[in-house]
C-alpha cells in the first residue's frame, strides 16, 4: 500500500529523528496506536526505548503528537 502525506503534514514535521521511516512502506515500525479521539488525540504503543520528539507521556500512556502519523491514522486506520 502507498502512503500518501499532504505537503503541507510533512512541512509540519520538522523534527523526525526516525527520518520518516513511517513512510518507507515497512509499517511494522509504526508505534500501534490504541486508541483515537475526535481524530485529535492519538494514544500509542510503541517500545519503550523508542527516542521520538513526537511521543508525548500522559500518565501511563503515551500520546503521539507527530503530524505524519496521525494523518496516517486518519487517513488509513493504520
Amino acid at each position: 500500500m502507498e502512503i500518501k502525506i499532504d505537503a503541507n503534514t510533512l512541512k509540519q514535521t520538522l523534527h523526525c529523528e526516525q527520518n520518516f521511516k513511517c513512510l518507507k512502506n515497512d509499517l511494522t515500525e509504526l508505534c500501534k496506536v490504541e486508541n483515537c479521539f475526535n481524530g485529535e488525540i492519538h494514544f500509542i504503543q510503541c517500545s519503550d526505548k523508542l527516542v521520538c520528539n513526537y511521543k508525548q507521556i500522559f500518565g501511563s500512556s503515551s500520546i503521539c503528537t507527530c503530524p505524519v502519523r496521525r494523518e496516517i491514522y486518519n487517513k488509513y486506520k493504520i
